[in-house]
């Protein structure tokens, strides 16, 4: 890993014991554990080297902030977000063998970005901290991924954002039509269009609002409910 989330709050909680020689040698084993993705060698000497700490500072760190295993020193928050980074991942490599996303419109970065919740939050390159994408939108969970992917394609193709404000916006559409999310984004596709709204859905008997309206002039027309008046005209569609 070349880099891990760093909460400051958490990190000052958990070491407000530690004195500043102290703080330092644990800020540099975290470094070391994330960097090597495994756990601290058990041979102190070479890990104070490493780190350049005192040997007996790096021993006083060690027992209090991890435990000792057979094969290093363990520290089970490390090992949990090294874990959560490997597994996505993975699931990044997957979606490429599968033909993955091309130029993703929403911005997810390339390399997944583990959100941890104890000692660690800077993302850094070069010590210049990394600004998180605002338009990072996932896929909704009652959205097929084949579906999502395709209005991805339809709103980069228009050059239009993809928010959660639009999400929101096309789920309040759908459940004006009754129907799902999905069903309501493959009808955005279907019709290309930049935009939709539940006005412009046809209703399952062909008609919109307009030509349901127009139905019912010329109902009245047909009965003589109008009067016969000849001022009377068809709304446009």
């Amino acid at each position: 890993m070349h880099y891990f989330q760093f909460n400051i709050g958490d990190y000052r909680a958990a070491t407000a014991h530690l004195s500043n020689e102290e703080d330092l040698a644990y800020r540099r084993l975290l470094d070391m554990y994330y960097d090597i993705e495994s756990k601290i060698p058990l041979d102190t000497q070479w890990v104070a080297r490493r780190i350049r700490i005192e040997p007996a500072v790096v021993c006083d760190v060690l027992n209090d902030m991890f435990i000792k295993q057979e094969d290093g020193w363990f520290h089970a928050r490390c090992d949990d977000v090294i874990k959560q980074y490997h597994a996505m991942a993975e699931k990044n490599r997957a979606n490429g063998r599968l033909g993955g996303r091309k130029k993703n419109p929403v911005g997810i970065d390339s390399q997944p970005i583990v959100k941890a919740t104890i000692n660690d939050k800077p993302i850094t390159i070069n010590n210049k901290p990394i600004r998180e994408r605002a338009t990072n939108v996932a896929c909704p969970p009652d959205v097929s991924e084949q579906v999502w992917q395709d209005w991805l394609q339809l709103r980069k193709s228009k050059k239009a954002s993809v928010t959660e404000t639009v999400i929101k916006g096309a789920r309040s559409e759908a459940e004006k039509l009754g129907w799902a999310l999905e069903r309501f984004l493959v009808e955005w596709c279907t019709r290309g269009s930049q935009g939709l709204k539940a006005e412009w859905v046809e209703k399952p008997n062909g008609l919109t609002k307009t030509g349901q309206m127009n139905r019912t002039v010329m109902s009245g027309l047909t009965r003589g409910l109008m009067g016969g008046n000849s001022n009377v005209k068809f709304l446009e569609k």
